[in-house]
């Protein structure tokens, strides 16, 4: 009888949580997603959209969560001139960088977070780039309807190659480095 009322208080616990659960869409529209590139005689940096996002909260925790990038909406905003900021933008979709043609769409999924205190939890999820999976883990921060977050990540680890000292030798002042940083603000509907 006691391992009976066992099972079914551990059933109800389980199912209360499952009931507080709450889904939470992104809204696309409204989120942004910033990128820096930086190089040795410069920098470059621009935008990309958000496709689509959500996550489920319970008991303070992200439980669960998607994220997917439209990538075919790479833009760059510090180059004026129409025609060098069109090469660059074109060069990035390209296969050199991030392959748009055969990858559109770039994304996070959420496998595991700390329970928010202060604002702030830190979420560990897989991001998969040009079809490269890795896992990744970063802080993100309330802040009234958006949670925010930077993520530096080296591209290296996803095939892009282009410039790279990683995998390039005498590159110079050509090199580009691996990293690049995102500065997210995801918006809540």
């Amino acid at each position: 009888m006691k391992t009976t009322n066992y099972i079914l208080a551990i059933v109800f616990l389980l199912s209360v949580n499952v009931m507080f659960a709450q889904k939470v869409e992104v809204n696309s529209k409204k989120s942004n997603i910033d990128w820096l590139g930086k190089k040795v005689l410069g920098q470059h940096n621009g935008n990309i959209q958000l496709k689509s996002g959500y996550f489920e909260l319970a008991d303070d925790k992200i439980t669960e969560g998607e994220f997917v990038i439209d990538m075919t909406t790479i833009s760059c905003a510090d180059l004026e001139d129409e025609d060098y900021n069109r090469k660059l933008v074109g060069h990035l979709k390209s296969d050199d960088f991030f392959g748009v043609k055969n990858y559109p769409t770039a994304n996070f999924v959420v496998t595991e977070s700390s329970q928010f205190i202060d604002g702030k939890a830190t979420l560990t999820g897989d991001i998969t780039i040009k079809g490269i999976t890795k896992p990744i883990s970063f802080e993100v921060e309330i802040m009234g309807d958006e949670y925010i977050t930077t993520l530096k990540i080296d591209r290296s680890k996803f095939n892009v190659r282009y410039g790279s000292d990683s995998f390039f030798d005498n590159l110079g002042d050509k090199a580009i480095d691996d990293i690049f940083t995102l500065d997210i603000k995801l918006a809540v509907e």
